[in-house]
């Protein structure tokens, strides 16, 4: 099995890379997706994230209301970390479930979009980084996720810097261009995960 890490900041295009690859045969771990699924309603971890910063974190219907906690937590550092206290270690949990699950020879690509933030490099063979300039990612989330300048960029800053992720990467996917420079791109990283298996 490889196990390989994918990260890149918000707006770079990791989903659409983690997509691409799935589509190439990789078995993909999405952190955001788990992150999502321990924090649905009925389970132990919306329970904690709820004692943690009050009932005003739900939805109407007893979801999580994740603009509201967003709004709390990427103002704040310090309750970012103890937002992430809460819900990673439930992450990691069932990403090992995941990859247990994974066949011998399968390319186990986790999804982990603050993989240098928590240092996490040292736990993959070979970490990817998907890199887009800070310009194009901007614009990625104004005009493809709704989000304001200021949004936008609060996002981006509570997130490691661009040389802090590249200093991580073992390959690196530029994500400047158009979708099909992307998947060529990928094609080749494929090509380049899978050659000495």
């Amino acid at each position: 099995m490889r196990k390989i890490g994918l990260t890149g900041g918000i707006g770079a295009g990791k989903s659409a890379v983690a997509e691409l690859l799935v589509a190439h045969g990789a078995v993909l771990v999405d952190s955001d997706r788990i992150a999502r699924e321990v924090v649905a309603p009925g389970t132990p971890g919306l329970a904690a994230v709820v004692a943690e910063f009050g009932p005003g974190v739900l939805a109407a219907d007893g979801s999580l209301d994740r603009p509201a906690l967003g709004a709390v937590v990427f103002a704040d550092p310090e309750r970012l970390r103890a937002l992430n206290a809460i819900v990673h270690p439930l992450v990691r949990d069932r990403s090992a479930e995941l990859e247990a699950a994974a066949a011998d020879d399968a390319v186990v690509v986790h999804d982990v979009p603050l993989l240098a933030e928590n240092g996490l490099a040292p736990l993959f063979e070979r970490v990817v980084v998907v890199d887009a300039t800070e310009q194009v990612r901007l614009d990625r989330l104004t005009r493809l996720r709704g989000m304001t300048e200021s949004e936008a960029r609060s996002r981006m800053a509570a997130q490691a810097t661009r040389e802090q992720r590249l200093a991580v990467a073992d390959l690196v996917v530029a994500n400047n261009g158009t979708r099909e420079q992307l998947a060529q791109r990928v094609a080749e990283l494929w090509a380049e995960l899978t050659q000495a298996q």
